[in-house]
């Protein structure tokens, strides 16, 4: 991999599955959720105005088909989303998708693009809310403070309803992200309330002439309208000046439309908090957009049928003034209260995306690294607030409402590096799991990427100026900060690990010489050491057993005790005390601490594992008291398997067709339909009462009788 600006970022690091730490938000959002969230900035205050503005101003009646158009081309687009999102389902959204499959810079741009967008949006629906909250208050008859009437519903300058939204929704977001989903999930259902309440009593005014002609007939835009791209190189290749109405007109008002569908992408943004996302975030996406689609196409149906096209006036609220022509005025109440949760909830996720995606920038080293900490409810606290700052800030000091098309033409540049990581990823790394596939991705891809260029292309002059400016000025901060402080630049600089020594022979790189393998080692004690384990010979049922090793009141002969040292350096002899049963000083503490008691083997004991006489075990298994460990020498296929006095009830010493060992506890096993059988095993406990057969019990306390 090169390290330079065009450096990838491989999939294993994206997602954290090599490198850890990349999943550090708390799940919150299931797929439900993910419809709330989708609808929660797709369905605004939009959809109570923009139908009307765009059906007196450009596309008449006909507007509806723009509505589906836009649809379309989002739908296009969010299958890509979908597919990369399963693939890649991480914060950054575009900018994680484009770092993976293009490079550095142009995951930088995208991300720069997004941040554009995102930190835009929020400025201007704050304005807008302000707006709307102020004509709320004049419609419900409620007074304002003289000294508040300057600073609130201001288009401009300092706006006290802005400022305190913005505040608002940056404190509940640093609390934490279930708070908000909550709040979200509650101003969304009123809204749907809202918009079910407004459609079905716009029906009862419907009327179908009010729909013809469907497709007025195409006329010369107004000369004051703003020429965009596509009109510009129209009129240097054909002379023609722009149209509105007719099939023109159609496709100018889609541009415009896909402006209120934004939002589908942000869902992508929410997928390190979500369980299962690589199959929950495809599916809230595409649901989501499908039910905006057709809450939108419901309201344009339903204004469009109460009142004529031409007698819409685009300076006043649509929906509300159509309600007023038809002698419902007091639905414009109900209107009002549907923007301002619309803006809202549009607020809300909009923040959401914007911390989320400069969380991913930092945490990669883009930007300051201190952005992507996390605070005490397990959100990008630092994120948030930064976020919330520069949100504030922009809405105090610009005239945004001017630049919203700016949002659009950010969001349209991250479609098109979507569609095309889509086709790189599928040339490149064919083999990835991917949990959702883009049905005819190729031809999907290309499709998506002409007409997200179209839609570029119908923007204005002046917001591809806009534009250019902020990517330049991106450009400068990437080649100042973000180049040299990227997480992936440092990974690639760091000197490959040193080589590690090992106690058995590697084989060399080809056509290195081969180096002599190191010595065996073999410990080295001045005491003898035990016996090793004898596997015994397998025995018949109706052969006579041997009597039991711990029969009787044999005494076990003293034994040195091992300690393990390093691989390096001898085994060092412990003087054995009178009681060979002594628990060394340096194991009494472990002994206690996995209460074993009577003095018998240890169950987890290093010294042991490492002459062979024990294997590890938890906390949870069952120990001898006084005998030897459940498990290690003496485990299933040994002798003892640890039980209080008895023998072991699987192992070699089993016969075939006995249902639980041949020695049971405190007993020998016999088949179940033996005559002096108690359950699974002759003598089960107790003493015995075939003497011809059975030997007596040996005494409790183990192995070795203390």
């Amino acid at each position: 991999m090169p390290n330079n600006m065009f450096r990838r970022l491989p999939v294993e690091r994206a997602t954290g599955e090599l490198h850890g730490g990349r999943h550090r938000l708390r799940v919150v959002y299931r797929t439900r959720d993910l419809i709330v969230l989708g609808l929660g900035v797709m369905v605004g205050s939009g959809i109570f105005k923009i139908s009307g503005q765009l059906a007196a101003q450009t596309a008449g009646p006909a507007v509806i088909v723009s509505f589906v158009v836009a649809g379309i081309v989002c739908l296009l687009a969010a299958l890509s989303y979908a597919e990369l999102s399963s693939i890649i389902p991480v914060a950054g959204s575009a900018y994680s998708f484009s770092y993976v499959a293009f490079g550095e810079v142009w995951a930088w741009v995208v991300g720069w693009s997004l941040i554009l967008e995102l930190l835009l949006a929020a400025s201007v629906i704050a304005r807008a809310w302000s707006l709307f909250a102020t004509q709320t208050l004049h419609d419900f008859n409620v007074p304002i403070p003289h000294a508040l009437s300057g600073v609130i519903g201001q288009p401009k300058g300092f706006d006290v309803f802005a400022l305190g939204i913005l505040v608002l929704i940056v404190v509940m977001l640093a609390i934490g992200s279930r708070m908000s989903i909550r709040t979200l999930w509650f101003m969304v259902l009123g809204k749907l309330i809202v918009i079910a309440l407004l459609v079905a009593t716009g029906l009862k005014f419907f009327a179908p002439h009010n729909l013809t002609p469907f497709v007025p007939p195409a006329k010369a835009a107004p000369d004051d309208s703003a020429q965009t791209v596509l009109d510009a190189l129209t009129g240097a290749v054909t002379g023609s000046s722009p149209h509105v109405f007719g099939v023109w007109g159609i496709l100018a008002a889609t541009p415009a439309i896909v402006f209120a569908y934004i939002g589908f992408d942000l869902i992508a943004t929410a997928a390190e908090e979500t369980d299962d996302a690589p199959h929950r975030i495809p599916r809230g996406m595409i649901a989501s957009l499908c039910v905006a689609v057709v809450l939108y196409v419901g309201v344009a149906v339903t204004m469009l049928g109460m009142v004529p096209y031409s007698s819409l006036d685009p300076a006043k609220p649509a929906l509300s003034n159509a309600f007023g022509m038809v002698g419902a005025s007091s639905m414009g109440k109900i209107v009002d209260v549907g923007a301002v949760l619309g803006l809202t909830t549009v607020i809300l996720v909009v923040l959401i995306s914007l911390t989320r995606v400069l969380f991913s920038m930092s945490r990669d080293g883009l930007l300051p690294r201190r952005i992507s900490s996390i605070g005490r409810y397990r959100v990008p606290t630092r994120a948030t607030l930064v976020a919330g700052a520069a949100a504030v800030l922009m809405s105090q000091t610009l005239n945004v409402l001017t630049l919203e098309h700016m949002v659009v033409i950010g969001t349209m540049f991250a479609f098109l590096f979507v569609a095309a990581s889509v086709l790189r990823l599928r040339r490149d790394q064919p083999d990835l799991h991917r949990p959702f596939r883009v049905p005819a991705a190729r031809l999907t891809a290309v499709v998506t990427i002409i007409l997200v260029a179209w839609l570029m292309l119908n923007l204005e002059l002046r917001t591809w100026a806009y534009f250019g400016i902020w990517m330049a000025a991106g450009m400068v901060l990437y080649l100042a900060y973000g180049r040299r402080r990227s997480q992936l630049k440092l990974l690639l600089e760091q000197p490959p690990p040193a080589r590690i020594s090992m106690p058995y022979p590697v084989p060399a790189p080809t056509g290195a010489p081969m180096t002599p393998a190191p010595a065996p080692f073999v410990p080295q004690a001045t005491g003898p050491l035990p016996p090793a384990p004898m596997t015994p010979e397998p025995m018949p049922f109706d052969a006579s057993p041997p009597p039991p090793p711990g029969y009787g009141s044999f005494e076990a002969p003293p034994q040195p005790r091992y300690e393990r040292q390093q691989y390096d350096r001898p085994m060092v002899e412990t003087p054995p005390s009178n009681d060979p049963f002594e628990v060394p000083p340096h194991r009494r503490a472990q002994q206690e601490n996995y209460g074993l008691e009577g003095g018998g083997y240890y169950q987890n004991d290093e010294d042991l594992i490492g002459l062979g006489y024990g294997q590890p075990s938890t906390p949870d298994t069952p120990r001898a008291s006084g005998g030897s460990p459940a498990q290690g020498r003496y485990a299933t296929g040994g002798r003892n398997p640890g039980r209080t006095g008895g023998y072991e009830t699987t192992g070699p010493y089993a016969a075939p067709d006995e249902p639980s060992g041949r020695y049971a506890t405190g007993g020998y096993a016999v088949p179940e339909d033996d005559p002096y059988s108690s359950g699974s095993g002759r003598h089960r406990s107790g003493p015995t009462d075939h003497p011809d057969e059975d030997p007596p019990l040996p005494p409790p306390g183990g192995r070795y009788r203390r």
